[in-house]
């Protein structure tokens, strides 16, 4: 889709200052974000207005795959579709959930949700092994202008076996790293990616 045609799901940031405002990461089991999906107030409003407008936050599933205490790391290439974040690494896959997500067949958000972050994995990469999934928490950074317009929910997928194929033309050097390579890396990171790796021992020891 067209970005400037886009409309993407958002939530008002005052939704999420009367639950309390955070910086980093915040553990939870899912259940701030579907208070905000059935608010009422959550809407699809155009992406290039969202992408300027702090008054919302744009609700992304930012999925990071692991497999046997390792990582996946990649670097987004010149072909990105988020333009401040091109030649960064990342640890995590996932993007926007938009009026593509949202059909007669899916009113409710919580399943638009569900429906929008598979697509956003299916549309990035190629899962070649069984997998478990599990939310852990809330990723907030409204220390520069991409973070301050975005709200990610943190979910951790961990392979069986560490098989993984691209299929986004964006996405290069894929590989599975351990913690302190990507501790290395840190500042080579964009900056969800350096609170997921900066809180890793915390979001691994939160088992449910």
């Amino acid at each position: 889709m067209n970005k400037s045609t886009e409309r993407v799901l958002c939530f008002p940031r005052e939704l999420l200052d009367r639950l309390g405002s955070f910086q980093g990461f915040k553990p939870d089991d899912g259940a701030i974000v579907e208070g905000f999906l059935t608010s009422n107030q959550a809407r699809f409003i155009d992406r290039d207005s969202a992408e300027t407008d702090p008054s919302w936050k744009q609700l992304i599933p930012y999925v990071v795959l692991t497999s046997k205490e390792k990582i996946l790391h990649y670097v987004r290439g010149k072909k990105t579709g988020e333009d401040r974040l091109k030649s960064l690494g990342s640890v995590g896959v996932g993007g926007h959930i938009s009026t593509t997500d949202h059909t007669l067949f899916k009113q409710d958000l919580r399943e638009v949700f569900a429906a929008g972050m598979m697509r956003e994995i299916d549309e990035e990469v190629e899962i070649q092994s069984p997998f478990t999934e599990e939310i852990k928490g809330l990723i907030n950074d409204d220390s520069n202008p991409v973070g301050m317009v975005h709200l990610g929910l943190l979910v951790v997928c961990t392979l069986e076996k560490p098989r993984i194929s691209k299929r986004e033309a964006s996405i290069t050097s894929l590989a599975f790293l351990n913690l302190s390579e990507l501790r290395k890396r840190i500042e080579t990171l964009e900056t969800w990616s350096q609170i997921v790796v900066g809180n890793w021992n915390t979001i691994r020891s939160d088992t449910r």
